[in-house]
């Protein structure tokens, strides 16, 4: 006959090998994820530095987000994963503030690339003044700047570090909705004055042509939106949660690897809508190859 010790002390141990099983799963997600970040995102940054037609202001703000994808790939998922295996109070706290810095310079940078994107279509003509490689690497290190002192939160006050996480996710989504709400309005816009007014877009070609340019890039940075806002509203709901109850769960883990996974969709995207970044990071990739296949 089995004595209730004998339940309590089977119950326990459930209990205690739940969190091993959500350890294992989340840290096997991680494994393949970092590797695919790291690989794609120095592809992405090998291709953009190597090809001087693809330099422009707003490649400097894409070369910033695949700076912080590669630093998600290459330490904040090691050191999560290393946190999970390990539970040390000391990896806790570098955790904390390398992810805070890794996916928060990701989320930063790419709503500053959705403002730009708006910029580019509805100040198209002031753009090119607007929008100089000067401003974008300014931004881009008063970005950084404001993430790494933003990174120090946990060693001040946990708390603070949580709600200032939420705070920020809200922030960056509200900021970036209304750019998209409105870059796709201006290209429904755009495409009826093409269709009704054929001559006068051919009398303005070369503006046109710089429009039509923009108009693109709009559409491809919208699925960067679409990506981003399923990645970071399970981290947003999961820290809001866990600002409200005080206390962040095991199984929560799971909502800041959906965020690591951001860093390893964006290189895929990249070169998914932009054609002259493909080619470069694939004749990058096959030069790699031909050249491990000579040493070998």
């Amino acid at each position: 006959m089995t004595s209730r010790e004998d339940i309590d002390d089977s119950s326990n141990e459930d209990r205690r090998s739940q969190p091993e099983i959500i350890t294992i799963v989340n840290c096997a997600l991680n494994a393949p994820l970092m590797l695919i970040s790291i690989t794609g995102n120095t592809l992405v940054l090998a291709a953009i530095l190597k090809t001087p037609s693809l330099r422009s202001p707003s490649t400097i703000l894409l070369c910033s987000l695949a700076v912080s994808d590669v630093f998600v790939g290459l330490v904040a998922q090691p050191v999560s994963i290393a946190y999970q295996l390990t539970e040390k109070d000391s990896l806790h706290q570098a955790v904390r503030t390398v992810a805070f810095l890794a996916v928060g310079g990701s989320l930063l940078t790419m709503t500053a690339i959705s403002v730009d994107r708006f910029a580019a279509l509805h100040y198209h003509m002031r753009y090119p003044s607007l929008m100089t490689t000067q401003r974008a690497l300014y931004i881009s290190a008063v970005l950084w700047l404001v993430i790494f002192l933003s990174s120090w939160l946990p060693f001040w006050n946990i708390s603070a570090y949580y709600s200032v996480i939420a705070a920020s996710i809200a922030i960056c989504l509200c900021l970036s909705s209304p750019c998209y709400i409105r870059i796709y309005s201006i290209v429904i816009h755009h495409q009826l004055q093409i269709h009704n007014q054929q001559q006068a877009m051919e009398i303005n070609a070369d503006h046109n042509r710089n429009f039509l340019r923009s108009t693109r890039s709009a559409k491809n940075t919208f699925i960067y939106y679409v990506v981003m806002l399923l990645c970071y509203t399970p981290m947003f709901i999961g820290v809001s949660v866990s600002v409200s109850v005080n206390q962040f769960s095991k199984p929560w883990t799971f909502v800041e690897t959906i965020a690591f996974m951001n860093s390893s969709i964006n290189p895929f995207l990249y070169c998914w809508r932009l054609r002259q970044l493909r080619t470069a990071v694939i004749k990058i990739a096959r030069q790699l190859l031909c050249k491990q296949m000579e040493e070998n």
